[in-house]
């Protein structure tokens, strides 16, 4: 294997003499791009943002915003990175001598305040501007609609998504010249080098084998290869998104002395729609299986814009969501009320567990040393009556204090099914199992919801702690049954 290296800013950089827990971030910074800054160090805030060359959706190479934080270098040998340095047209030496569009809207509106956090905000600005379908979809709002109807309070009359933003915390405050300079922006000029780079390939996963201080990180081929190194090394730490994994090392200073990536595994990136499920790669990041899913799962799309945000959707993956077990991820209550399943891979081969039996303690599962998450299932068709309630002290980019998943069918006004999947109420993501016994069958009626209300407040073992105590947390479960009636029978009268 060739020596680990990574391209910054067009220029090819060994990552060596780098430990393999080193994030991007400290890479960079001890390389002279002090643009990206650490202010939170476990992606909350979007200071450390970047931009980074992968497969598109709607183009061979999409411009993705990451946080530089979390991410350990060694998971981007062979891959390609801009950072805000790197923008603007620069001359020989690799000085910049005029300002990116996204720089110069930030300077003339005043986005830039402060400018601790600018860097970030500009590359995470940069991805949008760059985002293949933004403009076009502007330009469609624009034959159908009036100005004024073109835009909501979260897209621009250009077709600029806030969520692209949601990631990146200004602690000026000054929200506004920084959306202005969002919504000013054109469309990418011909001869833009970024835009131009998106009709080319993205870089191709690297096979890696990086080792510093008795430390090494490996990023397989195959997935054959990866479950046998699992087994070979069960100690190992598995490396996706890092979303997670990335917190331990910065807040906890966990170093791992074998880390395995599977976040470039083909085998885990795969997304089919099949007559009876659709089956989504573990290693898919939310971003990705948002877009290619376009909203024919609403309830994963009620979910994603909710889930953190759209710095940690772009590396986040359903399969790390659910591998740390922890009782208070957002995707696990959606999929416990959409019955998915998740697919276990090993050497010994593949085995199918249903999600609601995946859980067995305080972030424990039925997933053995030796295996990985392959693939979640969910199972098809799907129920008509959906909704994600998730309770928590900001709209987005927080941790839930309770969070609410609903499936429902009726006939005839008749309660035939319904799958309502919990999180941050006990020590596991858990299905309401007493509350959809005492719903089905029966009437959905005012009468029937305010007594299977009364069943769901006391579903789970709810706790006091700084984010909600145990009676909100049992009264939101209640309110939360309520609030999906409100609405089902508001969509009837309408």
């Amino acid at each position: 294997m060739v020596d680990a290296r990574i391209t910054v800013n067009g220029k090819v950089t060994p990552i060596s003499p780098a430990a393999p827990h080193t994030t991007v971030l400290d890479f960079l910074r001890d390389r002279g791009f002090t643009g990206s800054k650490e202010g939170c160090a476990e992606g909350e805030c979007g200071a450390c943002s970047i931009m980074v060359a992968r497969p598109g959706v709607e183009s061979p190479t999409d411009w993705i915003a990451i946080n530089a934080c979390l991410v350990p270098v060694a998971s981007l040998d062979g891959q390609e990175i801009v950072t805000a340095e790197g923008l603007g047209e620069l001359d020989g030496s690799g000085t910049p001598t005029e300002l990116h569009p996204v720089q110069k809207e930030m300077a003339v509106r005043g986005g830039s305040q402060c400018g601790y956090c600018t860097p970030g905000f500009i590359c995470s600005m940069a991805s949008e501007y760059y985002r293949p379908t933004r403009c076009a979809s502007a330009h469609a709002a624009e034959d159908t609609v009036t100005e004024a109807e073109s835009h909501d309070h979260e897209h621009g009359p250009n077709g600029f998504d806030l969520h692209s933003l949601s990631g990146n915390l200004c602690r000026c405050t000054g929200y506004r010249p920084i959306r202005d300079a969002a919504y000013a922006l054109g469309e990418p000029e011909a001869d833009d080098k970024f835009a131009l780079r998106r009709e080319q390939d993205a870089p191709e996963p690297v096979a890696t084998e990086y080792s510093q201080d008795g430390r090494t990180f490996r990023r397989p081929e195959t997935l054959a290869e990866a479950v046998q190194l699992l087994r070979e090394r069960p100690d190992a730490v598995l490396v996706a998104g890092s979303t997670d994994w990335g917190v331990e090392v910065n807040i906890r200073s966990r170093r791992a002395d074998y880390a395995i990536a599977i976040d470039r595994l083909p085998e885990l990136r795969g997304l089919t729609v099949e007559s009876d499920h659709i089956e989504i790669g573990a290693a898919m990041p939310l971003t990705e299986i948002e877009r290619r899913l376009d909203g024919s799962v609403p309830l994963l799309a009620q979910l994603f814009p909710q889930f953190a945000s759209r710095l940690i959707r772009n590396n986040a993956t359903f399969g790390g969501n659910l591998g740390t077990g922890s009782p208070i991820g957002d995707s696990p209550p959606a999929l416990l009320a959409l019955g998915a399943s998740v697919v276990l891979a090993s050497a010994d081969g593949e085995r199918t567990v249903e999600l609601a039996d995946y859980f067995t303690g305080y972030r424990q599962s039925v997933r053995r040393a030796d295996e990985l998450i392959k693939s979640v299932r969910i199972p098809l068709p799907l129920a008509p009556v959906t909704a994600f309630h998730k309770i928590a002290k900001r709209r987005f980019d927080d941790i839930s204090s309770v969070a609410v998943a609903f499936a429902l069918e009726l006939e005839d006004g008749i309660v035939s099914r319904i799958r309502i999947g919990l999180g941050g109420v006990a020590a596991t993501p858990i299905r309401a199992r007493d509350t959809e016994a005492a719903l089905i069958g029966k009437p959905w009626s005012t009468d029937t919801v305010e007594a299977a209300a009364a069943i769901l407040q006391g579903e789970g073992t709810p706790m006091n702690d700084h984010r909600a105590s145990s009676e909100y947390r049992a009264a939101m479960l209640g309110q939360s049954l309520k609030k999906l009636y409100a609405q089902t029978t508001e969509a009837v009268l309408s």
